[in-house]
């Protein structure tokens, strides 16, 4: 816990994660919010529901490179209150809207979402010594985990007892407050030896986005399709054992897993490569199709969850290592999108496996995306320069 301790006396630290965790849980929770009002406060179907859903996170998953490159040019603040502004009127006017420009305007909102995720990450790679890193990274990676687990949950809870307009009120105001709060703190997203490394100009693509920025690239793309096929995989399997109540329990068995994970991966003395943290959640994930019921799935869930945040951290440490200074903010902003797009197509793909298969195949197709990304990850990290092929496929400390 020594590493910990260190990383959260780090001055802003700890109030930059608690304000990020709020940012990010709200963030989390707005397709919940979007599906609740659609289905509950405009009588419509669960597909309405997904197209408004679809257009929000297409929106997020181009905004990403777009807010990232702003930040780098105009600064965080400016960027910052921009996306609030956006928000503060989108989550005001959702009651108001019409369903047609309410798709609309939900891709407009995924477009300029508070960056709270980037913006962390950036931060953290600028606050830290290399000795720091990864264990910031961890904790950022249980942070996510943590968001994942607690804002869709209290939306749910919220929805039960409160109209869906109060609940995306609700909502929109927790974005908005945690961007706020990231405005107030301000904090550094470059060191203090990068402090100028904008003055020298912005570095081409071409010098940055090599090899190694494209393993990692994939590897987040592959990490978050297999992540959003298993929770797919997981209600299909429930659904025909009949326990489909008992998804909430065993969805919640894989986070808390995945929390304890990154607890224990970022104390550990050495860092293990990218590729061979996301193989091996690949290679755990596929045997989870023999359990058929609850009980067993529940243990099933523990080994992938234990190697979820461990990957997810690796990925946003090689992005921070591999980026120049200048250019970080939009490197973050990719990562964000490529995750974004792995979030939206795991579950089309995995349902695909298992409407051709049995609820088992959903749970192999997502492994097996995994390890297609693991491969592809490896491939091209060897192919990468040595400066740059170390934060993805060496296992060297920088501690």
């Amino acid at each position: 816990m020594t590493r910990y301790r260190q990383v959260l006396a780090v001055p802003g630290m700890a109030s930059l994660l608690g304000v990020s965790l709020l940012a990010r849980a709200a963030i989390t929770a707005d397709v919940m919010a979007l599906t609740m009002y659609v289905v509950l406060g405009l009588n419509m179907s669960y597909a309405a529901a997904g197209g408004v859903a679809a257009a929000l996170t297409a929106g997020v998953a181009l905004g990403g490179p777009l807010l990232g490159r702003m930040i780098d040019r105009r600064g965080l603040r400016t960027v910052l209150l921009v996306t609030v502004i956006v928000q503060v009127v989108f989550w005001l006017s959702v009651p108001i809207l019409p369903y047609g420009i309410l798709l609309g305007a939900a891709f407009a909102a995924g477009l300029l979402m508070v960056p709270a995720q980037p913006v962390t990450r950036q931060a953290i790679a600028a606050m830290t010594t290399a000795g720091q890193r990864r264990a910031a990274f961890a904790l950022e990676s249980v942070q996510g985990e943590l968001s994942y687990i607690v804002g869709p949950a209290i939306v749910i809870l919220c929805a039960a007892k409160m109209s869906p307009d109060v609940v995306a009120w609700g909502v929109g105001a927790a974005i908005a407050a945690g961007g706020a709060g990231i405005a107030l703190l301000n904090p550094p997203l470059r060191a203090e030896d990068e402090a100028d490394a904008g003055a020298t100009g912005r570095p081409p693509r071409r010098e940055w986005v090599g090899a190694g920025m494209i393993a990692v690239l994939t590897m987040a793309f592959g990490t978050t399709t297999l992540l959003s096929g298993v929770d797919l995989a997981i209600v299909a399997t429930l659904e025909e054992a009949g326990q489909v109540s008992s998804a909430a329990v065993v969805v919640a068995v894989f986070g808390v897993a995945s929390v304890a994970g990154g607890l224990i991966y970022g104390a550990l003395p050495r860092p293990l490569p990218t590729w061979l943290l996301l193989g091996l959640l690949g290679l755990v994930t596929i045997p989870a199709g023999l359990a058929h019921d609850w009980p067993w799935l529940c243990v099933a869930m523990v080994g992938a969850g234990l190697l979820t945040a461990p990957t997810l951290s690796t990925v946003a440490d090689a992005v921070s290592r591999l980026a120049p200074a200048s250019v970080r903010g939009e490197a973050t902003g990719l990562q964000s999108s490529a995750q974004s797009a792995g979030f939206a197509l795991g579950s089309p793909i995995v349902g695909v496996a298992i409407d051709v298969s049995v609820p088992a195949g959903g749970f192999a197709a997502a492994g097996l995306a995994g390890l297609a990304a693991a491969l592809t990850g490896c491939l091209l990290s060897r192919r990468s320069p040595a400066r740059t092929r170390s934060p993805i496929s060496s296992s060297v400390s920088h501690s």
